[in-house]
């Protein structure tokens, strides 16, 4: 069981970082776009703690998750990861640049499902 959530962990980050990229590389910068790269942090971040400790249950990768998307966030009030970004573009795409407060509304969000998912996902999963 944990080899196969690994492996679908894998899979899911690697199509959910694609898709990050295409967001903001390809699409326009607009607000609906930010929100979308917010969530697919999110997404990516709740994948990552699943690859990482696949035993974990689906609350406890949550508050993971949460913990690193808020910590994040707030990193960026201190101004460094902009300074890093402008040295070393793909540190942006980890720390972002900037503190926007929607932001962490939108991972909050995004975790909470993606949560709910893996719970259910998981309960459908077990042998009764």
């Amino acid at each position: 069981m944990t080899r196969t959530r690994r492996l679908v962990a894998v899979l899911l980050l690697v199509a959910t970082v694609v898709a990050g990229l295409l967001v903001h590389g390809v699409l326009p910068d607009t607000a609906a776009t930010d929100i979308a790269g917010d969530a697919l942090y999110a997404v990516a971040a709740y994948l990552a703690v699943v690859l990482i400790a696949p035993r974990l249950p689906a609350l406890a990768t949550g508050a993971i998750a949460a913990a690193w998307c808020v910590a994040v966030e707030l990193f960026q009030l201190t101004g460094l990861p902009l300074a890093w970004g402008a040295q070393f573009a793909p540190a942006m795409l980890v720390l972002g640049t900037v503190f926007d407060a929607r932001d962490l509304l939108v991972y909050v969000a995004t975790i909470v499902l993606a949560t709910a998912v893996d719970a259910l996902v998981g309960k459908a999963s077990r042998p009764r």
